[in-house]
């Protein structure tokens, strides 16, 4: 029996790709607001998720089908956030449709994809600079 005016979810796979080791954790971050991403912080509807490096795979259910980008940090001492040297990453990153990247992260159009009412998988390539 379907409720009447129930919104469908889905649900989002996401693999890791090219991890350095297994230290510290994963995380995730699945927005739909281009102004927030890759970050998350001002996106009051963003999916966040940690995982310890060990586990490859992340699951996000009940998204609503839309239009969404992912970006991901390996974090590896644990201090829950990506640390930087004059701006550039120390630690593990990347992002959906693993675009190329210049000069700072790919804009939210680069890294978007379609969440339909199926089940929908990213794999993202950890992209290490140090």
């Amino acid at each position: 029996m379907l409720l009447t005016g129930a919104t469908p979810t889905t649900e989002l796979e996401v693999t890791f790709n090219q991890l350095r080791s297994s230290k510290g954790m994963i995380r995730l971050c699945v927005t739909a607001n281009p102004k927030s991403f890759p970050g998350c912080a001002k996106d009051a509807h963003a999916v966040t998720r940690s995982v310890p490096a060990a586990e490859h795979v992340i699951r996000v259910q009940g998204l609503v089908p839309g239009t969404y980008a992912l970006s991901v940090i390996h974090d590896e001492n644990g201090n829950g956030k990506l640390d930087t040297f004059a701006g550039i990453p120390r630690e593990g990153f990347g992002f959906s449709n693993n675009p190329s990247l210049g000069f700072g992260p790919p804009r939210f159009t680069a890294a978007q994809f379609a969440l339909s009412g199926d089940a929908d998988r990213q794999q993202v390539k950890i992209r290490y600079l140090f």
